[in-house]
């Protein structure tokens, strides 16, 4: 199912940035996911999110977005993809992550994308953009080279061999890449 909802706000401030990535700022335009993985720790009970396989789309992210932007006194690296994937299928359709991808080049701030979906080539020219301006870099979920057991531990997730393909044009974009296993 999915469903829409107005979120209140959209960027969640990271007291201590991880060590991995250093993100400051979270963001999850959608909370559930389609790709239906086996093995997803955002299905955990201890983040109190009920059925995770339906999707709610925060409608109202951009005007979220264009709000808490100019707000934030340090430009530090946005995060997006740790609850929820951002390309979760929804997407294709509501495109409200090639939006917020606009909005953050446009104010100039750094971006680490983790996602399973090559759907994100559709939006390569705005990730150049932003690396260009402060940087980008993207982090592809792997679990198997494997398609035939990537399609069983992941049913809704686009194949490996597909996502594989995905990196290797955004690092030929001179976008920074890497898997997540």
């Amino acid at each position: 199912m999915i469903r829409e909802i107005q979120a209140k706000t959209l960027l969640a401030h990271i007291t201590r940035p991880d060590g991995m990535f250093g993100i400051k700022y979270n963001m999850n335009i959608y909370r559930g996911c389609q790709h239906q993985c086996i093995y997803c720790d955002s299905r955990s009970e201890c983040y109190g999110i009920e059925d995770f396989d339906d999707v709610l789309v925060k409608v109202n992210a951009i005007e979220r977005l264009e709000d808490e932007l100019p707000r934030k006194r340090a430009k530090g690296l946005i995060g997006t993809g740790s609850m929820s994937d951002p390309y979760t299928p929804v997407e294709a359709d509501y495109r409200l992550t090639a939006r917020a991808l606009q909005v953050i080049a446009r104010h100039g701030f750094p971006l680490h994308l983790l996602t399973k979906s090559d759907l994100i080539l559709r939006d390569a020219d705005i990730l150049a953009e932003i690396h260009a301006r402060a940087r980008a870099s993207v982090s592809f979920t792997i679990t198997t080279p494997h398609d035939d057991l990537a399609l069983q531990l992941e049913p809704g997730a686009p194949a490996s061999s597909r996502r594989f393909e995905a990196l290797a044009t955004l690092a030929e974009r001179g976008i920074e890449v890497g898997v997540a296993m």
